[in-house]
């Protein structure tokens, strides 16, 4: 099995408002995200590629657009959490490059949150 990945960066503010108001994640505050897409595949494509790094620079448009310097609860459906998020982006990517397996998003360096069905 051959995989790739790559990494986009973001940042974004979010709140968790039913966590009880003592939580830090009930207030509003932000993150520099980090989401890494995983790509795997049995054979290499005609050019040797899993896909070409180069298409995925559609995700990057996608998140820069709909995610950067976004308040997240206005984006997304449901709580503005990593795992939700994790699920969004490996849907997004799925749908236009069927050899997505992973989405990881990282909210701090120590924190992380993965999707693989």
């Amino acid at each position: 099995m051959f995989r790739i990945a790559k990494e986009f960066h973001f940042s974004a503010s979010h709140q968790l408002a039913h966590l009880p108001p003592d939580h830090q994640c009930a207030r509003l505050h932000g993150h520099n995200y980090v989401v890494v897409v995983e790509l795997a595949a049995a054979e290499l494509n005609a050019d040797g590629f899993v896909r070409d790094y180069h298409e995925l620079a559609a995700l990057k448009h996608y998140i820069d657009t709909h995610f950067d310097h976004r308040h997240l609860n206005d984006v997304l459906d449901g709580p503005s959490t990593a795992e939700n998020m994790a699920r969004h982006f490996h849907d997004w990517c799925k749908a236009r490059w069927p050899e997505t397996v992973a989405v990881r998003v990282s909210e701090t360096p120590k924190t992380w949150a993965e999707y693989r069905p």
